[in-house]
């Protein structure tokens, strides 16, 4: 009896070829058929990949098509990968694939990623949740072409003050400062970064009150993340966690006594 395969979600990482996981990289050098986004996955990725798989860019290809192209694989004993960048939990659109996947009674599995905002704390050497400061990161995105629920907007959220991560919104910069400033005021520091982790990869540092210009002047529209909160700028007067003050008792460390 033909032996089937569920067909895989896996998540690509950022851009860089090497912050894919072990299971995703694995799941790539075994796959007989990987379908991707051809302008946002880099090529080394693929080289992950046996030179016999057939590699599909689904640029052009709507949701039908794909998923009869996974259903058809799945079914001819295939193992199928349908590759997404970052991770699959955030902006990938797998909920409409499964939904069809599901009716067409085909099994699936999703393998995690690397996000985008994981990848540009990164490379601003920046801890997202700092003591006294916030202890909450707000994925999130700005209204466009696709609607955001009016509770989401982003003057709702930036009520927080908490650290926001704002995806697929720089072409909005204007916008989005716009509906931060009354909350976080212009002072607040703001970090844009483009193409976190690929080699032209660039960071441009500001406040709400200047970023707007400074990304207009780079000539940044797309492929960049927004991000903004007092967390970027807590630098050394942040406060320190208790997990490694010498003071506090937890169940692997006694505190000190004076």
């Amino acid at each position: 009896m033909q032996e089937l395969h569920p067909v895989l979600f896996v998540g690509a990482g950022p851009g860089d070829p090497e912050l894919i996981t072990l299971k995703g990289q694995r799941a790539l050098a075994q796959a007989d058929l990987i379908l991707y986004t051809g302008s946002l996955i880099p090529a080394d990725l693929l080289a992950h990949a046996r030179p016999e798989a057939e590699k599909v860019d689904t640029a052009s290809l709507d949701l039908e098509i794909i998923v009869g192209r996974l259903t058809a694989a799945h079914q001819e004993g295939l193992r199928a990968v349908r590759l997404h960048t970052g991770d699959p939990s955030l902006y990938s659109a797998i909920q409409e694939q499964i939904v069809l996947l599901q009716q067409a009674q085909v099994p699936y599995r999703v393998i995690p990623g690397v996000t985008a905002g994981a990848a540009a704390a990164a490379a601003l050497a920046q801890e997202l949740t700092i003591p006294e400061v916030t202890q909450t990161v707000i994925y999130t995105r700005a209204a466009g072409r696709t609607p955001v629920p009016e509770a989401e907007s982003l003057d709702k959220l930036a009520r927080h003050r908490a650290t926001l991560v704002i995806y697929l919104s720089v072409q909005l910069i204007d916008k989005v400062v716009e509906q931060l400033l009354p909350q976080y005021g212009p002072e607040t520091p703001v970090a844009v970064v483009y193409r976190a982790s690929w080699p032209d990869e660039e960071i441009i540092r500001g406040t709400l009150a200047t970023i707007a210009g400074q990304v207009q002047e780079a000539g940044i529209r797309r492929q960049a993340l927004i991000l903004v909160g007092p967390a970027l700028a807590a630098g050394e007067t942040a406060g320190r966690s208790k997990l490694y003050d010498g003071s506090f008792s937890h169940g692997y460390r006694e505190a000190k006594t004076p």
